[in-house]
């Protein structure tokens, strides 16, 4: 992976992080009953989690891409180098 791509995805999950921290860090200063509070984090993490998963999907989905993109490649150069020893062992012949 390129360090640029690397960056982003380091950015991406700094980012992801700081939001849940601060979330937590608001819910739990905020003035409310224990219920309401418990309740807030469920919801904030269940929100996180969900986040989590759709960003894990689409860097999955991205990452599978390049794969198949890369062994359509290597593929293609594989047959190519095949024809070409092929047609050298005719002419050999």
């Amino acid at each position: 992976m390129s360090e640029s791509k690397d960056k982003g995805g380091k950015f991406l999950l700094g980012a992801a992080l700081g939001a849940v921290a601060g979330a937590i860090a608001g819910i739990v200063m905020a003035p409310k009953s224990g219920e309401e509070t418990r309740k807030d984090i469920k919801d904030a993490s269940d929100k996180a989690v969900k986040s989590g998963k759709e960003a894990g999907s689409k860097f999955f989905d991205k990452f599978k891409k390049k794969g198949e993109e890369c062994c359509k490649e290597k593929k293609a150069e594989a047959k190519k180098e095949a024809e070409d020893k092929a047609e050298e062992k005719k002419e050999e012949k």
